[in-house]
């Protein structure tokens, strides 16, 4: 979006006055006074320098906005590590950030500018329901996604179960069509022009029932679930620390590291990459020709007894923990009182070995999906905290207003300036991403620079 465009399209409208019909429905500011003279616009409240300024850093913004949040949902649809049912209630979120920076924010910059609403009253009442519409859906689809935390933390094997992708598609419509049954009042209850305003303005309900419920219903009541709803797993998840660490005792005699709940001890790093098991397969093992040789030596005498039973100890000796598995193993191989090996003794342990390997992949996979688990937590606490920071101030004030009036009134510079904050959150989730989660870093790099290394190319 240039600026200098921008502003040239805003004075041309202002030149021109209201379109349509609308002009004289919406008084004396439309077409022709009552008077009959040619409608003059309001004098401008911006300069020409402070009109472009203006146009300019909220056309970047909107651009910013509009760029970020579709590289969201594109590194969602398209990353394997982004691929997870939950991040759909992101590509929701980002979409309505997309749908505000290009149905709301260039309208309301263009009110602003030229002082008065020029694109007419039916658009008016559609401009106010999309506003509300989007900031609302944003703040109750980090209410519905802080539910999601909740119930992953407390319930993790069950819901995670349940967590399919047509169920976080259902919730995710339920959450706009709550947020549209709280924004439809702007439709039947916006209002046209003050008394006494010389041009046409475009504003909600002024009444006091409005702006409080409006106030709670978009604002205060959903920070007070997510609020809510994070101290409960911040309770949860110190709680599991706390019996995590009464858990881990003392190194064992034989050396064995503490081990943890789940029973993988010390093979989950912070980054929540598991270490992969120890395989305790000896060299002998690798080979069913091996073994079928070892076995016939035996048969023809146990000749090679001693040197067989030589090769049963890993390379590096057991490993901490290990002497049961590696006894059960000797004793497995030790041939009987006829100098044969028995078949049925050899499948137990084999299927003993395989079994225990199989649990330890499970319980390291789990492990890395609570670390990645833990993580969006906790990036998706900063994101609240940052909307939560941006719109509280517009809300405060709008409701405090709505209680006391003039005499709680902001002064209209303040007030303005608390109402574009909360537009600039739209922007700020990808940053927030980019910043916290490494997955979508990489995503990010992987979406930008691939592209710009096959335009090279081409």
């Amino acid at each position: 979006m240039a600026s200098p465009a921008l502003a040239a399209a805003l004075a041309a409208a202002a030149a021109e006055g209201p379109n349509g019909s609308d002009a004289g429905e919406w008084g004396s500011g439309g077409g022709a006074n009552a008077s009959g003279t040619d409608w003059v616009p309001p004098p401008g409240q911006y300069s020409a320098g402070a009109v472009a300024g203006l146009a300019a850093v909220v056309g970047f913004l909107i651009v910013f906005t509009v760029v970020g949040n579709v590289l969201v949902v594109i590194a969602v649809l398209t990353s394997r590590a982004l691929r997870a049912p939950q991040n759909l209630f992101l590509v929701s979120l980002a979409s309505a950030d997309i749908l505000v920076a290009t149905l709301v924010m260039p309208f309301s910059l263009a009110n602003e500018l030229m002082a008065y609403w020029y694109f007419g009253q039916v658009w008016c009442g559609v401009y106010l329901a999309l506003d509300v519409l989007f900031c609302t859906s944003s703040i109750v689809h980090l209410c519905a996604i802080s539910l999601d935390r909740y119930w992953s933390v407390t319930q993790a094997v069950e819901y995670n179960l349940k967590r399919t992708p047509r169920r976080v598609k259902a919730t995710i419509v339920a959450v706009w069509l709550i947020s549209a049954v709280i924004s439809f009042p702007p439709l039947v209850s916006f209002y046209r022009r003050p008394d006494g305003a010389a041009y046409p303005q475009c504003g909600l309900n002024d009444e006091t029932w409005y702006i409080l419920s409006s106030c709670i219903g978009s604002f205060f009541a959903p920070c007070l679930i997510m609020g809510l709803v994070y101290a409960r797993i911040y309770r949860v998840a110190k709680l599991r620390t706390r019996t995590l660490s009464e858990k881990r005792g003392p190194a064992g005699p034989d050396g064995a590291s503490p081990t943890t709940e789940n029973g993988l001890g010390k093979a989950a790093g912070e980054n929540g990459h598991c270490a992969p098991p120890r395989t305790e397969v000896e060299p002998d093992e690798s080979s069913a020709a091996e073994r079928r040789r070892r076995r016939g030596a035996l048969r023809r005498g146990g000749r090679r007894r001693e040197g067989a039973e030589g090769d049963t100890g890993s390379a590096d000796g057991p490993g901490p923990g290990l002497a049961a598995e590696q006894g059960a193993r000797t004793a497995s191989r030790s041939p009987g009182p006829g100098g044969r090996l028995s078949r049925a003794s050899s499948r137990s342990v084999e299927f003993f070995l395989s079994r225990r390997r199989r649990a330890r992949s499970s319980v390291c996979r789990r492990k890395v999906a609570q670390a990645r688990e833990k993580r969006f937590t906790f990036v998706l606490a900063v994101v609240m905290g940052v909307f939560v920071l941006c719109w509280f101030p517009f809300f405060f004030s709008y409701s405090l207003y709505g209680i006391c009036r003039e005499a709680c009134q902001l002064p209209e510079p303040l007030f303005k300036f608390f109402f574009w904050i909360g537009y600039c959150n739209s922007s700020l989730n990808p940053v927030i991403y980019t910043v916290f989660n490494q997955d979508f870093r990489r995503s990010f790099k992987h979406i930008l620079f691939r592209r710009r290394r096959r335009g090279f190319r081409q």
